[in-house]
């Protein structure tokens, strides 16, 4: 990774779900001071499936430099700090590509092809068996258009991240973990 690589961040906050609609607020405001800052690219926010409070934050800079400079912005820690009483727990994880799923040395391409289809196969099995029936009448392209704009993110920012993590013991054999920012709740964050 060189100091002009985009990195994104993937935060998980838990929320209490009687303050949805607060938090959801608080993230808004959060992203609105984040485009303000040089190297940008933007964020998003994906919701937590049903009976979980987990909240997926994305946040995407330029280089580290960027988001360096985010991280240390007064506006960023006064954001911080007005919703701090909304999340039960964060953790953040940065990526700069594929590779940095798994870490600052990638395991072998043969261990992170498994790890990628045991992610995706019962992902795409799921979406098959729940949507398969629906999507049947289209014509092929856009069975196909559908199912990798539905996929691709679920993958992307969910279940190969997940995966990763489970796996880690096996993907990374005597690896050292990266250092991270320093950040909120003991863990890093953006």
């Amino acid at each position: 990774m060189t100091a002009d690589t985009p990195l994104t961040l993937l935060i998980t906050r838990r929320i209490d779900p009687a303050r949805h609609a607060e938090f959801h607020q608080w993230i808004r405001h959060g992203e609105a001071l984040a485009s303000q800052a040089a190297g940008y690219l933007g964020s998003g926010l994906l919701s937590p499936p049903p009976g979980d409070d987990s909240w997926q934050i994305l946040f995407r800079f330029a280089s580290q430099s960027s988001l360096d400079a985010w991280a240390a912005s007064p506006a960023r820690q006064q954001w911080l700090q007005e919703g701090a009483g909304l999340i039960r727990h964060s953790q953040v994880h940065c990526a700069s590509g594929l590779d940095s799923w798994f870490g600052l040395q990638a395991p072998p391409r043969w261990k992170q092809a498994v790890m990628i289809w045991l992610a995706f196969f019962p992902v795409s099995l799921s979406f098959n068996l729940l949507l398969g029936e629906q999507l049947a009448a289209l014509p092929l392209v856009l069975r196909v258009l559908c199912s990798t704009l539905l996929l691709t993110p679920a993958m992307v920012f969910c279940f190969i991240p997940l995966c990763s993590r489970l796996l880690r013991n096996w993907l990374q054999a005597k690896r050292q973990h990266a250092p991270s920012l320093a950040g909120e709740h003991g863990t890093t964050a953006a």
